[in-house]
């Protein structure tokens, strides 16, 4: 049978978007080989600059550009359908710019931080008070606490001090953080995290979203605390938009 082809334009970071790519996976039904979805992942990290640096204000090339040329060769693979497993790439000044970009071409780029509002509403229903850890790029654009607060969501995020202490070091740090070390995590980036979920927890919040696709990497459950996890949110919506039959139920 054949299946749309997903695209996962990885790069940022790297385990990122072998992540999401293991979650398109773990996100179908499938009982054999031949039951799953063709995904097509082009990690092209060389090509793609630091988004944080873009937003800002630094002198460097928009990575939407770069992120755009991926996108067409997923598009000559026969991708209709792609994500970003990156946050910092949904900033308005680099995912406005790679929208008008592909305008035309017949490739479509899931929005990041919209799916992972839509999946909070369909597995955590009753809850208002969402947290959220990210990079800071993504904590002083206010990314997710717009999102949250337009779909009618109370948002908790961390103080500044621990947005830039505690989570920036924990997936920048080049001795022990995440993206020096995805796989697998250190114990130092590992406990930083977990300090930081505790910081949410204490300032009210219900559940907390993992704004920055490598902080999956370093945790996956938090005691009576549930995590929102974007790439997972991004992998069903993928299927979702592609090969909705194969979708796994929640």
């Amino acid at each position: 049978m054949n299946f749309p082809v997903i695209g996962i334009i990885g790069g940022m970071g790297p385990q990122a978007g072998l992540d999401l790519a293991a979650k398109v996976i773990a996100e179908t039904q499938a009982t054999t080989d031949q039951d799953h979805l063709p995904v097509a992942l082009l990690s092209y990290s060389h090509l793609i600059g630091d988004r944080s640096a873009y937003v800002f204000g630094e002198p460097v090339l928009n990575p939407a550009i770069a992120i755009s040329s991926i996108a067409c060769k997923l598009s000559e693979l026969g991708v209709q359908v792609a994500g970003i497993p990156c946050n910092s790439a949904h900033a308005p000044q680099i995912f406005d710019e790679l929208t008008r970009s592909l305008e035309g071409t017949g490739i479509r780029i899931l929005h990041l931080i919209q799916e992972t509002i839509r999946y909070i509403r369909e597995i955590l229903p009753d809850l208002n008070r969402i947290g959220c850890l990210s990079t800071l790029s993504v904590h002083r654009l206010g990314l997710y606490r717009s999102a949250l607060e337009n779909a009618g969501y109370t948002p908790i995020m961390p103080p500044d001090e621990i947005a830039e202490q505690v989570v920036h070091r924990a997936i920048f740090d080049p001795e022990y953080g995440i993206k020096a070390q995805p796989a697998p995590t250190t114990r130092t980036a590992q406990s930083m995290v977990y300090s930081a979920l505790d910081e949410c927890r204490k300032t009210g919040a219900e559940a907390v979203i993992l704004g920055c696709t490598e902080l999956p990497l370093a945790v996956s459950s938090a005691e009576d605390l549930p995590l929102i996890d974007p790439a997972r949110a991004l992998a069903r919506a993928l299927i979702r938009e592609t090969t909705p039959q194969k979708l796994r139920p929640l």
